[in-house]
């Protein structure tokens, strides 16, 4: 009866054992399992950490993306007014540019005209003098006429009666061609003076004129080149802009990647 006491003993001591052995090794499968937990926890802590950082990072890249967004966008838009007002000044300095150029022809014109006129009143004048002398001539003529008539012995009278028909016929022409040419000369001196008037202000005007044309020209090219300038600072800055607005986009997919996947490991790590 003691060796059956003693066998089941042995027996009991041996199951005992096996499962003790069964415990620790159990006890040890979990302490194996809890370490890869503490382990994967800790990591994953670090992970999120990093990610948080690394979100901060992004938030703060998009705001100075932003920043500089607006900057460009305001910049875009001054230079853009700054490109119109270029513009509309332009065309106004080509309107009075072309305005000067019809002032300029119509003078040219009256200038012709003035010459012409100041041409006819010299052949005017040659043909009133031309005239006097004529008459003059015919004067000197009728003298000698009269001296010849008192030579040949007329009678005085006669002679003197001759003279006086001859004399007042070429007195009354010639006081009438005198009046007459006096008239025409103070009308050609008049239109002569009015004339070198007309011409020497019609020259100070056209002088004047090709001033401010030449004025005019500078200042259009000199709007030409700022509108140039403000047109390659406008596509220089859109260009800006729309870098810098997909870098915006850029950024944001990369904040909305980060933060999914902040999220699926915050869930991981609570298990819902």
């Amino acid at each position: 009866m003691a060796g059956s006491v003693v066998t089941e003993l042995k027996a009991k001591m041996l199951s005992m054992k096996i499962q003790v052995e069964s415990l620790n090794k159990e006890i040890i499968d979990k302490e194996n399992t809890l370490e890869g937990e503490v382990k994967k926890h800790s990591m994953a802590e670090a992970e999120v950490a990093s990610l948080q950082k690394r979100i901060r990072q992004l938030e703060d890249e998009l705001e100075s993306t932003e920043t500089r967004l607006q900057e460009a966008t305001a910049k875009l838009e001054e230079a853009s007014k700054a490109a119109d007002e270029s513009d509309r000044g332009r065309k106004v300095l080509e309107n009075r540019t072309i305005a000067d150029e019809e002032r300029i022809n119509q003078l040219e014109e009256q200038l012709k005209e003035s010459t012409f006129m100041a041409e006819d009143a010299d052949r005017k004048y040659d043909e009133a003098a031309r005239k006097l002398t004529i008459t003059e001539v015919e004067l000197e003529r009728a003298e000698s006429r009269l001296e010849a008539a008192e030579r040949v012995g007329l009678a005085p009278s006669l002679v003197s009666l001759l003279f006086t028909h001859v004399l007042s016929v070429n007195l009354v022409l010639s006081e009438s061609k005198i009046t007459e040419l006096e008239e025409e000369l103070r009308i050609v001196g008049n239109n002569v003076k009015s004339l070198e008037i007309s011409e020497q202000e019609a020259a100070q005007r056209e002088e004047a004129y090709e001033e401010n044309i030449r004025d005019l020209t500078e200042r259009l090219k000199a709007a030409e080149d700022r509108a140039q300038e403000s047109e390659r600072l406008v596509n220089t800055l859109q260009a800006d802009a729309d870098r810098l607005e997909d870098e915006l986009v850029a950024e944001k997919e990369k904040y909305k990647a980060l933060s999914e996947e902040l999220d699926s490991t915050y869930a991981e790590l609570t298990g819902n």
